[in-house]
C-alpha cells in the first residue's frame, strides 16, 4: 500500500506506539522500507538497510535533528519479527521519547529521540506500505529510491497508545494544526 494521506492514516504523533512488520529474508539478504510516512523535513520510517533494521525519524532535514534506532546485527534469512516500540516522554507536545527495535523478542538496539514531529509530517508526502514513494526519511536510502522492500513483507501492525495531553497542550496542538492549514490556503 502506498500514497496513503497523512490524515487516513494512523497518528503516531504526541503518544506512544508500536510497529511490528513480520517479514521473511531470502537467502541472499533483504533490504528496503516497511513502512514510512512523511520525508527528509518531517517524518518517520522503519525499514532494512545493510540487511539490518532501522527505525529513522527526522524532525526536520538538519542533521541534528535525524534520529535512528539501529540495530548492528544482520537479519539472518528466514521468517522475523522486527518490532519498534516508543514511549513517548510526554508533557507537552512534540516531545521526545525512547525507541526500542527488537528482532524476534530480542531487544536489539535502544535510543532516545530528543524531539518527534507534533502536528503534521507534511502536505505531499505520505505514508507508504513495502516502499518510499516521496524523499527518503533520511540520505543513507536516496539512491535507491522507492526503496522497494526485497523481502516478503507478511504483516504490518501499527497499535497506537493513547494521546495524555492536558488542555493546554490540546489547545495548542489545535492553534498550530489551524495555523498549518491557514498557511496553505
Amino acid at each position: 500500500m502506498i500514497r496513503i494521506p497523512e490524515g487516513s492514516t494512523p497518528d503516531l504523533k504526541n503518544k506512544s506506539f508500536t510497529i511490528t512488520a513480520n517479514v521473511e529474508i531470502p537467502q541472499n539478504g533483504a533490504n528496503g522500507v516497511l513502512a514510512t510516512q512523511g520525508g527528509r523535513f518531517g517524518g518517520w520510517g522503519l525499514l532494512v538497510l545493510d540487511d539490518k533494521p532501522l527505525f529513522v525519524h527526522a524532525l526536520s532535514n538538519q542533521a541534528q535533528h535525524k534520529f535512528k534506532v539501529a540495530s548492528n546485527e544482520r537479519l539472518s534469512p528466514g521468517k522475523h519479527v522486527i518490532r519498534f516500540d516508543f514511549k513517548y516522554d510526554g508533557g507537552g507536545i512534540g516531545k521526545g521519547g525512547t525507541g526500542t527495535l527488537s528482532v524476534d523478542g530480542k531487544q536489539v538496539a535502544q535510543s532516545h529521540i530528543e524531539r518527534t514531529v507534533c502536528c503534521r509530517f507534511s502536505l505531499d508526502e505520505t505514508f507508504d506500505v513495502g516502499a518510499d514513494t516521496g524523499s527518503p526519511v533520511i540520505e543513507d536510502y536516496d539512491s535507491k529510491m522507492p526503496f522497494q522492500f526485497t523481502g516478503t513483507l507478511e504483516k504490518l501492525t501499527i497499535e497506537l497508545g493513547p494521546q495524555n495531553l492536558n488542555a493546554e497542550d490540546e489547545k495548542e496542538l489545535e492553534r498550530r494544526q489551524r495555523a498549518g492549514a491557514l498557511a496553505t490556503e
